[in-house]
């Protein structure tokens, strides 16, 4: 019954995540920390960051994640054949149509209205994770309880992706290490 369930689970998320990996992160979360609770938020937040460490798409990674701590290799592959499956039948159908069809005004309608839903789950997830990371799974408490080592550690990531126009991988790995060092520097002091 689980391998149906992570079947059903993922092939839903890979059905309805338009707009790429950061677009499903919101569907993602809905169905293994909200709806089936495989995972707790904090879970779901280290997650994303393997999925984004890991070369492959955030969904096909997820599901693999999670299949494998629920239900072993035979659990992975089952999520990661449900998270694809869709987009390989979607995929051939849209191409045989779009070939056929783009000149159409009406198809270039449609594609642009797509377009700030996709926005809007983008930012959904963004928001989302930030939250997690300044308050935690509570998400947002009172202004004791913020994580200020992760707001000043964000504030130099965007100011140095914006201002310095710094590679995004190397601020990344900076900011793992900055996280490392105030955690050890932390462990130090207690």
């Amino acid at each position: 019954m689980i391998y149906l369930k992570l079947f059903w689970s993922f092939l839903q998320i890979g059905l309805f995540s338009f707009g790429g990996g950061y677009a499903a992160i919101p569907l993602i979360r809905d169905q293994i920390v909200v709806k089936h609770t495989w995972l707790s938020m904090s879970e779901f937040t280290d997650l994303i960051t393997i999925s984004q460490m890991t070369p492959g798409p955030v969904a096909i990674n997820s599901a693999t994640f999670v299949g494998i701590k629920i239900a072993g290799i035979l659990g992975a592959v089952v999520a990661t054949f449900g998270c694809i499956f869709p987009a390989c039948i979607v995929v051939t159908v849209l191409a045989k149509l779009y070939l056929k069809y783009r000149t159409m005004d009406m198809l270039q309608g449609v594609l642009a209205t797509l377009r700030p839903a996709v926005v809007a789950m983008i930012a959904s997830a963004g928001v989302s994770i930030l939250l997690t990371a300044f308050w935690g799974a509570d998400q947002i408490g009172p202004l004791a309880q913020t994580s200020w080592t992760m707001v000043i550690l964000f504030v130099i990531c965007l100011l140095l992706l914006r201002i310095r126009k710094m590679n995004p991988i190397a601020v990344m790995v900076l900011a793992g290490v900055l996280k490392l060092a105030v955690a050890a520097g932390q462990r130090y002091l207690l």
